[in-house]
């Protein structure tokens, strides 16, 4: 999907459960939540009408059920949140966020190997 829909802090609470099964039920959502969150019924779904509306979910009905499932991946949305963020704060430069991280950050020797494979790699791609 080329579209990726902005959702919400909340609605990502929501699709979170979904990414992790589906379908599920609006009670489902309710059942997995309720130690994190102190949301009544009505608020997960309208959350839920909310993804729906933004197509990040579809349904279909069993019965008197509506069972929901994720029609974007969380890659996918954590890509484009990333795009945006980047676009937001540093203008779509990664550099300067690269760097102002690198900076502020405290790594391990582990993380620096890491970071310096993944450089390598993309050198190499060139």
């Amino acid at each position: 999907m080329n579209d990726v829909p902005r959702i919400s802090e909340a609605e990502w609470e929501v699709m979170k459960v979904f990414w992790k099964q589906s379908p599920a039920t609006a009670s489902d959502v309710m059942n997995e939540l309720r130690n994190d969150k102190e949301w009544k019924p009505a608020t997960v779904k309208s959350l839920i009408n909310r993804l729906l509306k933004k197509k990040a979910l579809e349904f279909h009905k069993e019965g008197k059920t509506y069972l929901y499932s994720p029609l974007v991946s969380e890659e996918e949305c954590v890509r484009a949140e990333s795009k945006s963020f980047l676009r937001r704060l540093y203008g779509g430069a990664l550099k300067p966020m690269f760097v102002q991280f690198l900076k502020d950050e405290k790594l391990t020797e582990e993380e620096i190997k890491e970071l310096k494979y993944l450089l390598d790699k993309k050198s190499g791609e060139k």
